[in-house]
């Protein structure tokens, strides 16, 4: 089976989703490449001192977490030949571990974001024996997609959309996101295997992203914000957001915010929208009014390493060199949230939000996200 360069870039041609985004013009930066290799040599070694002897990371129902942890060290730029670290070797073998009948990789519960996560490992290492595991995985994910149609009945704003599973009743962006990232990936499965296989329904993934979008043009619920301020941005899911404010006469205001707004943007990108399309720089001219590396946008510091993230891997696919904001100011993205990750790096390796939201105080899932921006970062300066 081969393997994809997952750290970097979509296998589709989006690098000019946006049209007029400067280039920088220089050789790379060795001296900084070199301290990126130091940072993620840290946080690589704090990790494997964290593997449990089962090879897994976390609990053992969610091997989700595990999935990161592989994705990082195999995707060590200091690793030399094709050899698989014992770490990882160990990690992959959890996760098959937890491969269920019904095709998902998980343990109890969240089966679409364990096996979405888990997919992710399986790709980077590229191993002819886990296609079957991948191809059924697969199946399970497009069989998460919901359809809550009913005769008769108008379509539902949750329709297209993926969820945890199990109790969770209905789908949100960042299950959305991350089961459209692992289905993007093994598209090429379609075409290997020797069964006819459904596919996910992407345009009704589509609908349902955009019925996460703050865009009153495309959107017309009555909860999608007309202030300015939320224009272009993502929620949680139809009618819920993470980020709130309560307005005069007690009604309460669902606000765009960061995290959400990337994952938007990276569905968008997953599902191969067109990159002229509205919602598209919708989105974008959201993203440019509020870049920030000092908090999750909407958010402070809560969900920030998520943030960190999303923003990496949706700048590093669309291939922004320079990202101009809204106010014709050109940041150096790469370089500023490299130095940035150097700076929240702590003594014995690891990275860690204080703020506990979303269980980014667990210093193995914060180090998985720095290590998975540092490494998109070390490929692109």
């Amino acid at each position: 089976m081969k393997t994809t360069s997952l750290t970097i870039t979509a296998s589709l041609a989006i690098a000019t989703l946006a049209p007029g985004q400067d280039k920088i013009s220089k050789p790379a930066n060795e001296s900084l490449k070199k301290e990126v290799v130091r940072a993620i040599d840290r946080g690589i070694a704090f990790l494997e001192k964290k593997q449990e002897e089962d090879g897994r990371w976390g609990e053992e129902n969610y091997p989700a977490l595990t999935g990161m942890a592989v994705q990082c060290i195999l995707g060590d730029p200091s690793r030399e030949g094709d050899a698989l670290p014992a770490s990882a070797g160990r990690g992959l073998e959890f996760i098959r571990s937890k491969v269920r009948l019904d095709g998902g990789i998980y343990g109890k519960g969240l089966g679409s974001y364990n096996t979405s996560i888990c997919m992710m490992a399986l790709l980077e290492a590229g191993q002819e024996r886990d296609k079957d595991v991948l191809v059924n995985a697969r199946r399970f994910l497009v069989n998460q997609q919901s359809d809550f149609d009913r005769k008769g009945e108008a379509d539902n704003v949750f329709d297209g959309g993926v969820g945890y599973g199990s109790s969770y009743s209905h789908p949100d962006l960042s299950n959305t996101y991350h089961a459209l990232e692992a289905l993007h990936y093994t598209r090429d499965l379609l075409k290997e295997s020797d069964e006819e296989m459904l596919d996910l329904d992407w345009e009704a993934a589509i609908t349902f992203v955009q019925n996460c979008q703050q865009r009153p043009e495309t959107n017309k619920a009555e909860w999608v914000s007309k202030d300015e301020k939320d224009q272009g941005g993502f929620v949680y899911f139809p009618g819920k957001s993470m980020s709130t404010e309560e307005l005069p006469g007690g009604k309460v205001a669902l606000r765009s915010y960061g995290s959400m707004s990337y994952a938007g943007l990276l569905s968008f990108v997953y599902a191969q929208m067109d990159k002229d399309d509205p919602r598209v720089g919708a989105v974008l001219g959201w993203l440019k009014k509020n870049y920030s590396l000092d908090e999750n946008p909407g958010m402070g510091q809560q969900g920030l390493y998520y943030y960190y993230n999303t923003m990496s891997k949706t700048l590093s696919i669309l291939d922004f060199d320079v990202f101009e904001l809204a106010d014709g100011t050109k940041v150096n993205w790469r370089e500023d949230l490299t130095k940035k990750l150097f700076d929240l790096q702590r003594e014995d390796g690891s990275w860690m939000n204080d703020n506990g939201r979303w269980w980014e105080k667990d210093p193995v899932l914060g180090t998985c996200y720095a290590l998975l921006c540092l490494q998109r970062m070390y490929e692109g300066l």
